[in-house]
């Protein structure tokens, strides 16, 4: 009877612990998100901005300074991108694409 107390609470720990990891947006998710946001403010009319950045603010919590960096270079390397008219069309395709998975909470992207 012990060992099947032990074992479920072992379980339910574990799952539990399982639920906490996917709820945390990776490095890698934040900087993507922020390419979006670049994307978005270069190509405006296409995506909601303001939807990015509610992602981007509630993904943002406790990032590295240098994630931080990172992410303002690739904002400002998305605008420079955007600006050509020959990269617009796959841009676009990207922004109402892959980008779509940002716009939102980033707790609830997170568990998708």
């Amino acid at each position: 009877m012990k060992f099947a107390a032990i074992a479920l609470a072992a379980a339910s720990l574990a799952a539990a612990g399982t639920a906490v990891a996917s709820d945390r947006v990776t490095d890698v998710d934040y900087l993507r998100a922020s390419r979006c946001k670049g994307l978005a403010e270069g190509l405006p009319g296409v995506v909601d901005g303001q939807a990015l950045d509610t992602y981007l603010k509630a993904a943002g919590r406790q990032r590295p300074a240098a994630i931080y960096a990172r992410a303002e270079g690739e904002v400002d390397r998305a605008k420079r991108q955007a600006r050509s008219e020959d990269s617009k069309p796959r841009l676009t395709a990207e922004l109402t694409g892959p980008c779509q998975a940002y716009l939102g909470e980033a707790s609830s992207m997170a568990k998708r």
